[in-house]
């Protein structure tokens, strides 16, 4: 099972510091030495391997790019390089620290109040504490302004009821950030394991992410103090900074994704005999190789320059899309010619180029699908509205 090596035709190493270099080769290998061994057993069950969890907050994993509160306060482009090896293994190790870190924490360290901020982060970023993200609902996926959920104040609580669909974390989450309508603004509300009116359940038979936690939320009746509210962040604005930070980190691990059915197409390319040379003597294969590599290096060019911007405070959000179409897109149509370099054997678990496949056909969809990613282009580049 590959998920190391270096995909390096450019040359991006000399793009990055020694600090940033030095990161990516402790998460890399961590992917190879103690999460790769239990990927493919988690796949087959349908489970996250939860005993990595504190080994990922050891690593700085969670929070990585936020500042204070126990968060290891790293570069951009550094925090690109460990999602990059996280996909590397698996898009669940990845979908698993985004969602922690990117999306939950980040909404509390952006939009949260000084107490929920010393109340939480700490102990998320030690991965004492895990959280979950509640924008996506059942009928309301593209279009989270159509929201269902609803939040009302009596007194000091607030009381929550509606439904979330396609929560990553949520049957394990301590923590979740469920985003309602109060009359019709959207808030964010913190609401933690075990509050009466509250559960979730995992979404089982999935052939995609099954190495991944996805649930739904139930909220009937939910009574938070009023507390729990996150004082800023009202509107889409507030749930649309968060998924801007996870997206960033999707278009690294989208290229972790590609390199390892690279990899594995290479390899077996040039071990794989047929009609007496390697198939990789073939034009055909050569092609495909050589469309992968394309692929994989155009993006990783894409994916530090967006590093440097966001470091810099100069990212746009529209940019991200731009990204996050352009690298999973790519990644996906990497990791099907992969397969079909290794003809038969690409569907089999002997290769992880089909688990990487399938897992890469839902990042293709979740954070932004690719049609909407489209749209929100098209309309910074035209000044039209193709969406509504």
């Amino acid at each position: 099972m590959i998920a190391g090596g270096d995909v390096d035709y450019c040359r991006l190493d000399e793009l990055l510091s020694e600090d940033e270099r030095l990161t990516r080769a402790s998460v890399r290998s961590f992917v190879e030495r103690e999460a790769l061994p239990l990927i493919e057993g988690c796949h087959a069950r349908e489970e996250f391997p939860r005993a990595l969890v504190p080994r990922m907050a050891e690593l700085g994993l969670f929070g990585t790019n936020l500042t204070g509160y126990g968060c290891a306060g790293l570069s951009n482009v550094a925090y690109g390089l460990m999602m990059q090896e996280l996909d590397a293994g698996a898009s669940g190790l990845r979908s698993m620290a985004s969602v922690q870190g990117s999306l939950a924490m980040y909404a509390i360290w952006r939009w949260g109040s000084e107490e929920q901020k010393q109340r939480w982060l700490p102990e998320m970023a030690a991965g004492r504490a895990i959280g979950c993200f509640g924008l996506t609902e059942p009928d309301h996926g593209s279009d989270p302004g159509g929201m269902e959920t609803r939040a009302r104040r009596e007194g000091s609580e607030y009381v929550l009821a509606g439904t979330k669909r396609w929560i990553t974390n949520g049957s394990v989450a301590d923590i979740a950030i469920v985003w309602a309508k109060e009359g019709d603004t959207i808030a964010g509300f913190l609401v933690e394991r075990g509050t009466p009116g509250f559960s979730a359940s995992d979404i089982k038979g999935k052939f995609s992410l099954r190495a991944s936690i996805t649930s739904e939320l139930i909220l009937e009746d939910v009574h938070v103090p009023v507390a729990n509210r996150l004082p800023g962040g009202e509107g889409l604005g507030g749930p649309f900074s968060c998924l801007n930070q996870a997206r960033y980190g999707i278009i690294w691990g989208a290229l972790g994704a590609a390199r390892t059915c690279y990899l594995t197409a290479l390899g077996y390319a040039q071990d794989r005999r047929q009609f007496g040379s390697p198939i990789a003597r073939y034009q055909l294969v050569q092609q495909k190789l050589v469309n992968m590599l394309t692929g994989i290096t155009t993006g990783q060019l894409l994916a530090w320059r967006l590093g440097r911007l966001k470091d810099a405070g100069a990212l746009r959000p529209e940019q991200v899309s731009l990204a996050k179409r352009y690298n999973v897109a790519t990644a996906l149509e990497i990791a099907r010619l992969a397969r079909d370099v290794l003809g038969a054997n690409g569907i089999v678990n002997e290769y992880p180029v089909i688990r990487h496949m399938l897992n890469l056909e839902t990042v293709n969809t979740y954070e932004g699908t690719y049609d909407m990613h489209t749209l929100i282009v098209g309309r910074d580049i035209t000044g039209l509205d193709a969406i509504r």
